[in-house]
C-alpha cells in the first residue's frame, strides 16, 4: 500500500515515473485540494504549481535532447 503525502510541503522531488506531472498528485492525502493541473517540467526540470505554490523538481534534471 502507497504512503499518502500530505501535500502541505512545499518543495517535492519527481522523477520520471511521475510525468506527466499534475499537482495534486494522486497520493496526496488533498488529492481534491484544488482542481488539477498539467505541470510542464520535462524541458526545465522545474514547475510550480499555480494554485497551491508547491514546487516540483524533477530528479535528475531536464528530459529534454536539445542540449
Amino acid at each position: 500500500m502507497t504512503q499518502l503525502k500530505e501535500n502541505t510541503k512545499k518543495h517535492i522531488e519527481i522523477d520520471a515515473s511521475n510525468l506527466p506531472l499534475h499537482c495534486p498528485m494522486p497520493d496526496m492525502l488533498k488529492w481534491n485540494a484544488h482542481p488539477r493541473v498539467f505541470l510542464p517540467i520535462e524541458k526545465t526540470g522545474i514547475a510550480l504549481c499555480p494554485y497551491c505554490g508547491t514546487k516540483y523538481v524533477l530528479k535528475g534534471g531536464p528530459t529534454g535532447h536539445g542540449h
